[in-house]
């Protein structure tokens, strides 16, 4: 039995704290996983700069309810999940990701969860579990999947190393550069090919 697993914002989705760094005028919120691999201190250091600037949740789920997916992708979705079980793993939150779903065709998505305050204020955040997308990936397989994953940021490359084939889309110069050995790929149609013959 097979699972393929993979990442939501830059592979389904754009990336949200960039929509939200462009909506809001602040640039410095467009630092990504792309950018920075420590996922803790990438996310500690965005809710200082939201208390630096008095947003909130309601701000960031206002600009979230204008993304669409990416061109095709939930047809890409939609015909993996003919093939294949697929779930989404993101390091993403429940509040940020469910009007996302919605517009994906209700795919399951396992994520994380914000600590918001009654004023709306994000006072933290909630991981699943310790490395999020490699501990998916392990439990899957624990219960006897063979996993196939893909994404296109750092905190993906823990889960596609460790499933029996992995590959990155539209992921950075750097971490292709980085990660030769993973196939890379920039088109849906591409990806779904090496995911099929990967099954």
């Amino acid at each position: 039995m097979n699972m393929v697993c993979l990442d939501l914002e830059g592979v389904l989705v754009p990336e949200i704290w960039i929509a939200f760094a462009e909506a809001s005028g602040i640039p410095e919120l467009k630092r990504t996983t792309r950018e920075e691999p420590d996922y803790d201190k990438l996310m500690r250091w965005r809710l200082g700069v939201l208390k630096e600037h008095g947003l909130g949740l309601k701000e960031i789920q206002a600009v979230i309810d204008r993304i669409d997916p990416m061109p095709g992708a939930k047809e890409f979705l939609d015909e993996l999940r003919s093939i294949t079980q697929a779930v989404i793993v993101s390091d993403t939150f429940e509040q940020f990701a469910a009007p996302l779903m919605k517009k994906l065709g209700m795919p399951t998505i396992l994520c994380n969860s914000l600590e918001v305050a009654e004023n709306g204020e994000i006072t933290g955040f909630r991981m699943r579990c310790q490395q999020t997308k490699l501990t998916t990936v392990r439990a899957f397989q624990s219960m006897g999947y063979e996993t196939v994953a893909f994404g296109d940021s750092y905190n993906d490359l823990g889960m596609i190393r460790a499933s029996k084939a992995g590959f990155l889309f539209r992921s950075t110069g750097q971490i292709k550069a980085d990660h030769p050995e993973i196939p890379a790929f920039e088109e849906y149609g591409e990806l779904l090919a090496a995911i099929k013959q990967a099954l």
